[in-house]
């Protein structure tokens, strides 16, 4: 009877267990960006727009969308015809990952919007509302503030991880009182290690885009400094 009890137990806890690991081994797969999933979604990008004329297989967005957040793909036009399921870092299968396409009309290509970036800004609206008004703290360029995180009820600072070179990248508030994320460390490093000419008064956004799988999710246009050479808020 002891032994069985044993047994019992032993078979208890080894369900428990492996009940417990599997969706920290879930959440963990939805977490990575990899480079195969990103081409499965391609190739059926492709092939939706050759059956269908050129169409996208995107979701309708108002016109006024942020241009790395306006295409998101929509899965439901290409599964199961052309890819079997969403893949499992994507949103619509729980991950952090919205798949995107840029360059649309010459070139549409998928690439990965981070939706961390999302939590981090809906938690800085939250306390804004709470307040009622933005608490600016610096002027950093032509309606563009740094923000007074102490006085919206932060001890430490939020961040959010750069996908691109996984620095701590902090946030920016406009004076219409939208936060963005702050690109400009990313931005930097991108201008020192790019080959590309860069002219001032273009949107050096896309040097980002060109050099990796990510979109900089939630972010204001950038220039270059015709002087310094370093990254400035692109002013409209």
């Amino acid at each position: 009877m002891k032994w069985k009890i044993i047994g019992f137990l032993f078979v208890f806890t080894t369900l428990l267990l492996t009940g417990c690991m599997y969706p920290k081994e879930e959440l963990a797969q939805n977490q990575v960006p990899y480079k195969d999933q990103i081409q499965t979604v391609q190739q059926a990008v492709d092939d939706f727009r050759k059956d269908n004329g050129g169409i996208l297989p995107i979701k309708t967005k108002e016109a006024d969308t942020p241009i790395y957040q306006k295409y998101p793909i929509d899965f439901k036009k290409i599964a199961p015809k052309y890819i079997s399921e969403a893949p499992g870092n994507a949103f619509e299968s729980g991950g952090i990952f919205q798949y995107v396409l840029v360059d649309e009309e010459t070139n549409p290509t998928v690439k990965l919007l981070d939706l961390r970036a999302a939590e981090a800004i809906r938690d800085i609206n939250l306390r804004i509302k709470t307040k009622g008004f933005p608490p600016f703290k610096k002027e950093i360029a032509k309606n563009v503030y740094s923000i007074d995180l102490k006085k919206l009820g932060y001890d430490q600072p939020p961040y959010v991880v750069s996908p691109f070179t996984n620095k701590n990248l902090t946030f920016v508030v406009s004076t219409d009182a939208k936060v963005y994320v702050d690109y400009r460390p990313d931005l930097y490093e991108a201008l020192k290690n790019s080959s590309n000419e860069v002219k001032p008064g273009e949107d050096i956004r896309k040097i980002l885009v060109d050099h990796s799988m990510f979109v900089p999710a939630f972010s204001l246009p950038y220039t270059m400094d015709a002087k310094t050479k370093e990254p400035i808020f692109l002013e409209k």
